[in-house]
């Protein structure tokens, strides 16, 4: 009996072994069809954010020149051909250029690829016409160029594509070299896996892989890189999986979106779109067939058949992959010959603009985190359209560094930095920024980061709370000296930069000269209170300690923050946020935000317009003349130098009549840089607006503005008429004081003030 029950009891024990097993078995494929589920249901990939500039709009008459156009198309990507074939290709043929757009969803609508014709008169664009039929075309809007994306933390990108944008070549070619039988396995095959095994025995070592599609998808979205017999187990039962609740074309879509194929700097190169746009700036639709060989061949082994550093490798491995497509008969054997014997790339390979702005993003990831969390910036797809300017940009950082190579080579002036910001003088949106004489540098952005003494930046200020509260420009100022305690109780005794005291100025020339024995007079006597107000209404938001240096300057802010300011006034008292952004797109091209433009009126027209006068002043005849040695537009553009103490550093805002620049110079270690506001920033600001080409500042005169030509003499020098504006009647105008001939008006406006006066007696 004891005999009989041992091996029950072992049978026993054995079935509920296997009903465990089953059991356990079962769970495990549960969990992991639902881990499938999840992934392909869901969001299969963080796709990141991609940032555009903006769009290059093209018309007859535009300022452009031929040689502009073409670093932008390069900039985004284009390709330049002997004969332009395809979406993103262009010819030049002497004073013409010959182009195919590429289409492109904006918030307003879809526009579609053209072919256009577009010859250039010197720097201006003469005409645009339709390649096909020659018609004239007014407007054309193309593309802008993709600058940059912010990144999850595995630096993926990719271009999601559909199966309707899949070219058939690519799938017939891709099913041919990598997996036959694709259509009719169930996401395994095991006499693939068993003839690759052969083969490898044979050969000693990996010569081929069994693998499918689906368990290189499965391999790359699900499981890691380890080599174990558990792992190839779990990757043929997801694989299995896979193919029970998805369809093939929704599996080799997604391996076409999903599969590595190179990598470029930090950021790893996924899917066929994304690498059809790198190495060839074509849409994945325009590739040729033996473009599409040389993207399937580089499967086996992206870095191994890199065409940019291992060109041997990938030549042979795309030939090969081109003789297998004509035996298969998906091409003749005519055009398979044929391309063979074509180069790589069939355009020199010259870097877009791909992250080529690091301040400029920087910028854009700072305003967008009003409204967007991190994560989606760096999961949802999102299509920023922004305000950059490239070619703004491009001048910007070559006047920038060009200037600073120059200046470095005076005594004295050595390892100088400097950070430029420029904005639409009439909209506040950014064209252009960098952080530091290497604009490619990632890491400290002194445009937005450099907290610096503004010097002299900060009289503008100072002289228009001044006239909010009845000052004009003729108002007689006294340069002398002044001692003044601070409320720590701090002696303070300021001095001009020439160390002389001019007597009795006009309120214009105190600003035009920048004089600071006057302008700590004036600031006195307006108040503090009133000026730190003024600060904040121009758009400065951080809190200003309350001293009297402040009246020079004694307030640290970045490039950025100064530029803000001198919106305001360069806008006419219309104060609008500086802005990079013009609007955010879903993946799927929906808009998801509009920034408009939102102003509002900080200080009247009249007042701002008496000081962006005085501020032309400070160029025809203050202390950034010499500008005046530039084009025609320099003699009415308006600014302000800036110099702080021990001449750390250097500045310098000025506005055109489209564009509004602040430039610094100084040193990262806060030592002297040996450069004024007008020997350094001066300098850069006047190169990068020559390289522009702006156009003359005209300031609109508001209503109830009056003209009166103002005598005036300084000490040791004969008397000077000059016409000043003034708000109202001339009765406004404030008179010296009868002890100090320093400022004489005309008799008729004399007499006026005499009546005035005997009023008060």
């Amino acid at each position: 009996m004891k005999r009989l029950l041992l091996p029950i009891s072992l049978v026993f024990i054995g079935v509920c072994i296997a009903l465990i097993c089953t059991l356990a078995g079962s769970s495990y494929v549960s969990r992991l069809n639902d881990e499938i589920r999840q992934k392909f249901d869901g969001k299969r990939w963080s796709l990141p954010a991609v940032v555009y500039a903006r769009p290059l709009e093209l018309f007859p008459g535009r300022a452009l020149s031929l040689k502009m156009l073409e670093d932008e198309l390069l900039l985004s990507g284009y390709r330049k051909e002997d004969q332009e074939h395809g979406a993103g290709s262009f010819s030049v043929r002497g004073t013409s250029l010959r182009l195919v757009s590429r289409e492109f969803s904006f918030p307003s609508g879809n526009e579609p690829s053209q072919r256009l014709t577009i010859t250039f008169s010197n720097t201006h664009i003469n005409t645009i016409k339709a390649t096909e039929d020659d018609s004239p075309i007014p407007f054309v809007r193309l593309d802008p160029a993709r600058i940059g994306s912010f990144h999850p933390t595995v630096h993926e990108d990719r271009i999601v594509v559909t199966r309707e944008k899949i070219p058939d070549l690519l799938i017939t070619t891709l099913l041919t070299v990598e997996d036959q039988n694709f259509y009719s396995h169930f996401g395994v095959a095991p006499f693939g896996i068993a003839r690759a095994l052969y083969a490898n025995i044979k050969a000693g070592k990996t010569v081929q892989g069994g693998s499918t599609l689906t368990q290189q998808l499965v391999k790359n979205l699900f499981l890691s890189r380890e080599r174990s017999l558990s792992r190839k187990i779990q990757e043929a039962i997801m694989a299995i999986l896979l193919e029970y609740n998805y369809s093939k074309d929704e599996i080799l879509t997604a391996y076409i979106n999903e599969v590595f194929l190179g990598q470029d700097g930090n950021r790893a190169i996924h899917g066929f779109a994304l690498a059809s746009e790198f190495f060839f700036r074509r849409d994945l639709r325009d590739l040729r067939p033996d473009q599409i060989a040389m993207l399937v061949g580089m499967i086996k082994g992206p870095s191994y058949y890199n065409p940019r550093s291992n060109p041997e490798n990938c030549l042979q491995r795309r030939n090969l992959v081109l003789r297998k497509m004509g035996s298969s008969n998906l091409i003749g054997d005519e055009l398979g010959s044929h391309a063979t014997t074509l180069p790589l790339f069939d355009h020199s390979i010259k870097h877009g603009g791909f992250n080529r702005f690091p301040a400029f993003l920087d910028l854009v990831r700072a305003q967008l985190a009003n409204e967007y969390r991190e994560e989606d910036l760096k999961s949802d797809g999102l299509q920023i359209l922004t305000t950059l300017d490239p070619q703004v940009q491009y001048q910007v950082e070559q006047q920038l560094k060009g200037t600073i190579t120059s200046l470095e080579k005076l005594p004295n002036c050595d390892n100088i930095e400097g950070a430029v910001t420029v904005t639409s003088r009439e909209t506040g949106e950014v064209l252009a920024i960098t952080g530091g004489k290497n604009p490619l540098a990632h890491g400290f952005n002194r445009a937005l980061s450099a907290r610096r003494s503004i010097g002299s930046l900060v009289k503008p200020a100072v002289y228009l709370a001044a006239l909010n509260q009845g000052f004009n420009l003729a108002t007689p100022l006294n340069d002398s000296a002044i001692k003044l305690v601070d409320t720590s109780g701090t002696l303070w005794s300021p001095e001009n930069y020439d160390k002389v005291e001019h007597g009795r100025v006009p309120f214009y020339l105190a600003l035009a000269k920048s004089y600071n024995l006057a302008t700590v007079q004036l600031g006195e006597e307006v108040g503090l209170e009133d000026v730190i107000n003024t600060i904040h209404a121009l758009g400065y938001t951080a809190p200003i300690p309350a001293y009297p240096s402040l009246f020079l300057g004694a307030v640290e802010m970045t490039p950025f923050e100064v530029n803000q300011m001198y919106h305001t006034i360069g806008s006419g008292g219309f104060y609008t946020s500086l802005r990079s952004i013009t609007s955010v797109m879903a993946a799927d091209n929906t808009l998801l935000t509009r920034y408009g433009l939102e102003v509002e009126q900080r200080f009247s027209p009249e007042t701002c317009y008496l000081l962006n006068y005085a501020l032309q002043r400070v160029v025809t005849e203050g202390t950034a003349k010499s500008l005046l040695h530039l084009s025609s537009w320099a003699q009415s553009a308006a600014g302000k130098t800036g110099t702080s103490n021990d001449l750390r550093d250097s500045w310098f805002a000025g506005f055109t009549g489209d564009h509004l620049a602040v430039v610094w110079l100084g040193r990262d270690d806060n030592k002297s840089s040996s450069l004024t506001g007008s020997s350094g920033a001066l300098r850069v600001w006047g190169d990068i607006m020559e390289a522009l080409r702006p156009s003359p500042l005209r300031l609109v005169e508001p209503p109830g503005i009056s003209w009166q030509p103002v005598t005036f003499s300084l000490a040791g020098q004969p008397a000077t008429t000059t016409p000043l504006p003034f708000v109202g009647k001339t009765e406004h105008i404030v008179p010296p004081p009868a002890t100090h001939d320093t400022m004489r008006l005309p008799k008729e406006v004399q007499s006026i003030f005499q009546t005035i006066h005997r009023w008060f007696e």
